[in-house]
């Protein structure tokens, strides 16, 4: 058994959770992370997430909280709103919610009722399961209608969504998703949503980080509301924020709190604050084009081995790849490049005739890896290690797994990640 020597503490009460814990800080040091979701967040980012705020109920809103010994904790949650407007140049900021689904039920609460008909983009198109989907209680409690991509190009259709939104007419429609390679035109969505009067929320989840470092056109002034998680690109801890126009702040407010949850976590509002005066530095916007040079290089590298890209690369740090020409399956590629050290997900492609637990395709990203210190130069070898995971996994080569696995762990020793112990 393994046991953190980062945690003292942990180990002498909990010593086989501490083991887990080191488990996975090694794992996380020695292999290729590329789920487009994940990243490396700052020391000092984990140790504001780890810090006697935890200990601390704060109902309500700074100045306005249902409990008393709020002297330190208002000002920390102050500080998360200002930077927050500050970095995404928003009228109003909400950093309460936990996590980007609830954040985008507050919207649901906030500006339709059970039954209306909301917006968003086909799940199995690269959308999220909060935009109306069937599944998620987005798609229970209210109509849900989707809008795809056309499937010459992969990218979104407006003709289709302009139309649709005319015929439906929803209260809120959704742009943004899961597995969007492309820049998101939010001008585009804003003429559609004024056209039938519909609140147009941009979920920018994936993007936050590449909108805070200018590598991504921001969606204000366009949206109405703007949704996003605190982790992913920004490399913040695992949060929600709710960014909008003053004039949509109080219903937002009230739908966050009470209207879904009690107290926020404050360890998580200090963490993220911390995140968002790191992203506000020079060097961020450095990293954030980075992220998507890194993508764009790995993105060519990959069509030189002759892999299918869905829509033919990618604008930002997302790589959705179609593997059905490959004749290997999604989930085995991604099963088999994470014996090799390459963590990836499977994924569904747009029209893809595959089952979603058994997709034909797999999503890769260059965020964590960007994080590590990884240019364009070494792309390449990246898409070389792809090429033969997936060649491995379609003739069961575990010995050629196994290579790729030592050549990864070589490459992640002389990268070491943010945030991780060092031996």
């Amino acid at each position: 058994m393994t046991v953190s020597l980062s945690h003292p503490a942990l180990s002498a009460a909990d010593p086989e959770l501490a083991a887990l814990v080191a488990d996975e800080e090694q794992l996380q040091a020695d292999t290729l992370r590329m789920i487009p979701s994940e990243n490396y967040v700052s020391q000092a980012v984990l140790e504001a997430t780890g810090t006697v705020l935890t200990n601390k109920y704060s109902e309500g809103y700074p100045g306005r909280r249902y409990y008393e010994g709020q002297q330190n904790i208002d000002p920390v949650e102050r500080l998360a709103v200002e930077r927050a407007k500050a970095v995404f140049g928003a009228e109003h900021a909400n950093v309460q919610p936990y996590s980007g689904s609830p954040a985008n039920l507050a919207v649901y609460l906030a500006f339709a009722e059970p039954g209306d008909t909301v917006m968003g983009m086909s799940l199995p198109m690269g959308g999220h399961l909060t935009h109306g989907w069937g599944v998620s209680a987005t798609g229970t409690w209210f109509r849900g209608v989707q809008y795809g991509v056309r499937a010459d190009t992969g990218l979104t259709d407006f003709d289709e969504v302009r139309e649709l939104a005319l015929k439906e007419r929803p209260k809120i429609i959704f742009c943004g998703g899961t597995a969007v390679p492309r820049t998101i035109d939010f001008a585009a969505f804003a003429e559609i949503a004024r056209e039938v009067d519909a609140v147009l929320v941009a979920d920018i989840a994936h993007i936050a980080g590449l909108v805070a470092g200018d590598a991504h056109p921001s969606p204000f002034p366009h949206a109405d509301v703007v949704s996003t998680t605190t982790h992913k690109t920004l490399r913040g801890p695992r949060g929600a924020m709710l960014l909008s126009r003053e004039s949509k702040a109080k219903a937002l407010d009230k739908a966050v709190f009470p209207g879904l949850q009690g107290g926020p976590h404050n360890h998580t509002t200090a963490a993220i604050a911390v995140a968002l005066r790191e992203a506000a530095q020079p060097s961020f916007r450095d990293y954030a084009h980075s992220v998507v040079a890194n993508a764009k290089a790995l993105a060519e590298s990959l069509q030189e081995h002759g892999f299918e890209l869905v829509s033919g690369g990618t604008d930002n740090h997302l790589i959705l790849m179609d593997l059905t020409r490959n004749g290997v399956p999604g989930k085995i590629a991604a099963k088999a490049l994470d014996r090799a050290g390459i963590v990836v997900n499977y994924n569904t492609v747009p029209f893809d005739p595959r089952k979603p637990f058994d997709p034909s395709g797999i999503r890769i990203g260059t965020p964590s890896l960007t994080s590590r210190g990884l240019g364009t130069d070494q792309m390449p070898l990246v898409a070389q290690w792809i090429d033969r995971g997936v060649a491995a996994a379609g003739n069961g080569d575990e010995a050629a797994l196994a290579k790729i696995r030592a050549e990864v762990r070589d490459v992640m020793t002389a990268h070491p990640a943010p945030g991780l112990p060092t031996a």
